[in-house]
This record gives structure tokens, sequence and C-alpha cells, in this order.
């Protein structure tokens, strides 16, 4: 599997790698520094529970905007396997369109045979 894989746009599979680790990076920093300055508010049990609620609704909001572009990864990965497989498997063609196709080809090569067979006959004639 190619991470070159153009997912949209100019946006390829590894820039979407790319983006998962550099919001991941930015998500530990920014929970860590808004958690030591609302730890500085926490004076007691009362400020605790108002600020807690708080906390763990900005990290939940980072870590499903994560887990999103993980699913997207994810996504874009089984269509790159799903394209790689069709064109190994004769294009993505079944076994049964395969004989349809070559079944096909026999009946137009033998009628244009014969046509050809009768053009050379009048032709003697």
């Amino acid at each position: 599997m190619s991470s070159d894989y153009k997912v949209y746009e100019n946006t390829s599979l590894s820039d979407i790698f790319k983006k998962i680790d550099e919001n991941s990076q930015q998500n530990k920093i920014q929970i860590t520094t808004t958690i030591q300055e609302l730890m500085t508010y926490i004076k007691d049990s009362n400020s605790a529970m108002q600020l807690f609620p708080m906390i763990a609704e900005y990290m939940e909001a980072n870590i499903r905007n994560d887990e999103l572009l993980v699913k997207l990864a994810a996504v874009v990965q089984r269509v790159q396997q799903a394209e790689a497989k069709a064109i190994e498997s004769d294009y993505g063609l079944s076994e049964l369109e395969k004989e349809q196709l070559l079944s096909k080809v026999e009946q137009d090569t033998v009628s244009l045979q014969k046509e050809i067979d009768d053009i050379s006959l009048q032709l003697k004639d």
C-alpha cells in the first residue's frame, strides 16, 4: 500500500497520518497546559466539581476529532486495498464474467471467420 495514495484533491494518505500525529502531539500539550492552569483555580471540592466537567469535555472533543481522522484513514486504506485486489484479479472480474467475455469473443471470432470464408468464396466465384 502506498502512503502517497490521493484521498482528495492534494491530500494523500501520508498527509492524513501526519495530521493525526500532529493533532495528537498538540492535544497532549494543550490538555496538559489547560489542566495545569485549571488546577490553580481549584480551591475546594465545589470548584473542582465545576471545572472537571469542562476539562473532560475539552479532552473528549479532541479525542473525537482524532478518532474521525483515524477512521477516515482506515476507510481510505480499505478502498486502496479493494482497488489493489481488483487490479490483481484481472480488473475485478469474477470467474463467471471472465467466462462470459471469453465465450462472447469466441462466438464473435467464429462469426467473423464465417463472413471471411463467405467473402473468399464469393471472390473465387
